[in-house]
């Protein structure tokens, strides 16, 4: 029962909601019939000057020719002279052949958080449909009607855009507002592939939008709609667009450019939020002059010249190795002839041979000589104990002697744990680590099987590392570069839009292709490590006593996980610039300080073999760093609680670090920590004020504290937006400030650079200079909004194909390249100095 009442309730309602709505429609009509419809056959170029109410209506017709072969815009503007015209706005409606455009006057555009902005006055051009012939005459129809019943005064004029048309290569001035959006039509040329439309401005602010359109009606150019279709940019003083013919079936595109209502998107003020929700804002004068012209874009030879010149520069290293590969086995030849037939040699070619005084060759296959307890070996007995197979003998047992194993055992697979837990040789490594000068055969002692086994993962794990993270960045930026295609927004994007040269999908083929240089001569690294370690290990396997027991022990993993890093930082770079943004810069940064991590390693390692950090350790600081990194881009901008947090992070890392390469990793983070900093702060500082036992250490380690507790001050007073390149910047300093360290002992301690070291060091520091040089021009910056960005944008410089930032892809590449060359030659002269007269700092 009470469902049938309900039913009937519900049906009462909708008879009367119907019955309201007859009415309605009958009052509406009935005032239709009393509407006074006016048309007038109008003219172009003359102001008609009328009053509409809700009683009349005006149309006004007009007609014009279209040709063909002349293309001419056509102009509607628009002024309402009455006041109060906001409440009852006039509605225009322009009919044409296969077009409706329809805006009310005065026309309100809305900004951030929905604030409305008034215009009275506005004009827009009206779009023009093909033509089928090759003259013809056209019709259109300018409705003007209002609901409102008192006269609104307004003034109509149509005029002809005679310069509607751009041409190639010749600029064309005009001015634009929010309420009179501006549009041309440029057709390409015949030879014409791919053109750069540039529109410029000597006007910071009204913040504007460029827009290419496809040649259809309607024709979006109001900023509520103006990015609906076809490519747009923001922009302040500069935009550029490069369109390629094939987008447009018509052979042709319109030029949109629209004045915004507001200037937030382009880094400008935030206005007043109004007081009421239908608070109107006057918007004041915001009408902007600005040029376009549009130049043909490169061609397909330019491409082909491009990517020429970027293979000719890398294959030149290649071919350069090659010569200085085979120089230097034509040296070692001759030095092998010198060694089976001194006889035949001058006296300076002898002594230049055996090295330094009290230095004497034991086998021709050695790399250098090894030094003995000061006695040399005429060249009599040389030649003997290289002719006599009984001697060469002797010499194998007397390595056998020296090793301490037998060729057959050192082959046998042997743990580090074997015997590196026993507690003599833990004590033993207490009592060598404590004395005042080491030399590197005290940090040199465990197997060099199972070192080298442990230095191997850092290549390793670092493929593996590459693998996994290159593939879902891959797939990420690939998705990037879709959305920009799709959507036509290109202010996804930081690109050099003067200097970006799509190919297929991609928008900047130029700055991805410059990244080769980190592929090709990562590569050519791994070939030059590759070779060293076959030749170590061939005179590892022959027992050769030079290779056993002088130099700094040759550990190649590290070389090969940086080498490694050097081709991922090509990669990810190469992604990074599909579409660069502050979202995805980590992808150009991570590799970047797996790079300089591991340069510290490798330094460090040299004279610390034994003692130097695991694998699994080092990646898992780096992962933690760039875990920073991330969350630096994500919360860093203007959060001070996130910079206080880092920074004392990165103290107590500093300090933690300093402790363990003072005491070289002979010390305990426990409980007991903060006691036994106390009491050697006593018994040294206080109770006799000693000064340190490891001087240089100390030097460096008070250097190093300074630098980092000052990059950790300037953190937290400036804040810098960039965190992840002054992440980076952190780790530059330390790796700078320990290879200078370097260098600094190894001088001290009576070593010297050879030449091929010295040459590297120069041209290394050359090229950096001039690489630094080019990365700071700075053609564009996440840091500010795409529009300022693109306020440093400049053309390409070299080819017209690649602009300062390929250039600094080159060099820095090569400036990698060279560093990595530094570290794998700069102690080469120690090669035939005995370990235990070879310096540890």
């Amino acid at each position: 029962m009470v469902k049938q009442e309900e039913r009937c309730e519900f049906l009462f309602r909708l008879g009367y909601v119907a019955l309201l709505l007859l009415c309605v429609t009958h009052l509406r009509c009935a005032r239709a019939e009393n509407k006074t419809v006016v048309q007038k056959y109008a003219e172009f170029d003359v102001t008609y000057n009328d009053t509409v109410t809700s009683d009349n209506q005006t149309i006004y017709a007009f007609n014009h020719t279209v040709s063909r072969n002349k293309t001419e815009g056509v102009r509607v503007t628009v002024d309402v002279l009455s006041e109060g015209a906001e409440s009852s706005p006039i509605l225009f409606v322009v009919r044409q052949k296969q077009a409706v455009l329809s805006f009310q006057v005065p026309l309100i555009l809305r900004g951030l958080y929905q604030r409305k902005y008034p215009y009275a006055h506005v004009g827009r051009t009206l779009c023009q449909p093909p033509t089928r012939t090759l003259s013809e005459t056209q019709y259109f129809f300018v409705d003007v009607s209002t609901l409102s019943n008192l006269g609104t005064h307004y003034q109509l004029r149509i005029s002809r855009v005679d310069s509607f048309t751009l041409h190639t290569d010749k600029k064309f001035s005009f001015t634009a507002s929010p309420s009179q959006p501006q549009y041309f039509k440029y057709v390409f040329p015949d030879g014409v592939d791919t053109a750069i439309v540039k529109v410029n401005s000597e006007m910071t602010f009204p913040c504007s939008v460029m827009s290419i359109q496809d040649i259809q009606c309607p024709v979006y150019d109001l900023d509520n709609n103006v990015a609906f279709i076809g490519m747009y940019q923001t922009m302040t003083k500069t935009a550029a667009i490069t369109v390629q013919r094939k987008d447009f079936p018509s052979n042709s595109f319109y030029v949109v450019v629209v004045v915004k209502t507001e200037d937030e998107a382009c880094g400008g003020p935030l206005r007043f939020y109004p007081l009421r929700p239908d608070e109107l804002i006057d918007a004041g004068n915001r009408s902007k002059t600005l040029d376009v012209v549009v130049s043909p874009a490169i061609s397909s030879d330019v491409y082909v010249m491009g990517m020429l010149f970027c293979l000719g520069i890398f294959l030149s290293f290649y071919l350069l190795t090659f010569l200085v590969a085979c120089v230097e086995n034509k040296r070692m030849h001759r030095r092998r002839e010198g060694l089976l037939n001194p006889a035949d040699m001058s006296p300076a070619e002898t002594a230049s041979l055996l090295g330094k005084p009290g230095v004497t060759p034991v086998s021709p296959y050695e790399y250098g000589s090894f030094a003995d307890n000061g006695s040399t070996l005429s060249s009599e007995a040389i030649t003997d104990s290289i002719a006599s197979d009984a001697n060469y003998g002797y010499m194998e047992r007397s390595l056998e002697s020296v090793t301490g194993r037998s060729r057959q055992e050192s082959l046998s697979s042997i743990e580090e744990d074997d015997y590196d837990t026993l507690a003599d040789i833990d004590s033993d490594k207490n009592i060598v680590r404590t004395k005042k000068y080491l030399c590197v055969s005290d940090l040199a002692r465990k197997d060099k099987r199972v070192l080298s086994k442990k230095y191997q993962i850092y290549f390793w794990n670092i493929a593996t590392i590459g693998v996994f993270y290159a593939l879902p960045v891959i797939q990420l930026v690939i998705t990037y570069q879709t959305v920009v295609n799709v959507t036509g927004n290109q202010d996804i994007c930081y690109y050099n839009f003067l200097c970006a040269h799509p190919l297929g999908n991609l928008s900047a083929f130029n700055n991805i292709l410059s990244n080769l240089g980190y592929v090709m001569l990562g590569l050519l690294f791994l070939l030059i490590v590759l070779q060293r370690d076959i030749i170590h290990s061939r005179a590892l396997d022959r027992n050769d006593l030079n290779a056993l027991e002088c130099g700094i022990p040759k550990h190649f993993g590290l070389f090969y996980a940086m080498g490694t890093a050097l081709m991922m930082e090509g990669l990810l770079s190469a992604c990074y610039h599909v579409c660069p943004n502050y979202t995805n810069f980590q992808f150009d940064t991570s590799f970047m300080y797996m790079i300089a991590g591991l340069c510290v390693l490798k330094l460090y390692q040299k004279r610390h073999p034994d003692i130097n950090a695991s694998a699994y350790t080092a990646y898992a600081c780096l992962a933690a760093v760039i875990f920073f990194s991330v969350l630096g881009v994500v919360f860093g901008k203007g959060n001070m609680v996130f910079w206080i947090i880092f920074s004392v992070l990165h103290i107590l890392a500093t300090m933690l670090l300093s402790t363990q390469l003072y005491y070289m990793g002979r010390w305990r983070l426990d409980s007991g920590i903060l006691r036994r900093i106390v009491y050697v702060i006593y018994t040294d500082c206080i109770r006799q004020c000693s000064g340190p036992m490891y001087i240089d250490r100390m030097v460096l380690l008070v250097m190093g504290n300074i630098v980092n507790w000052s990059l950790a001050a300037y953190g937290l007073l400036k804040t810098p937006n960039d965190f992840a390149s002054y992440l980076l910047a952190i780790a530059i300093c330390n790796l700078l400030l320990y290879f200078a360290f370097y260098i600094i002992m190894k001088l001290r301690s009576g070593e010297r650079i050879q030449c091929m070291a010295m040459v590297c060091i120069l041209f290394t520091a050359v090229v950096w200079g001039f690489a630094l040089f080019f990365f700071f021009q700075g053609l564009s910056t996440w840091q500010k909004t795409p529009a300022e960005s693109r306020e440093h944008n400049r053309d390409c410089i070299v080819l017209s194909f690649f602009d300062d930032h390929d250039i600094w892809h080159f060099l820095s590449s090569i400036a990698m390249f060279g560093s990595f060359l530094v570290l794998l030659t700069m102690d080469d002269d120690l090669d035939d100095v005995q370990r235990d007269k070879i310096f540890v700092f």
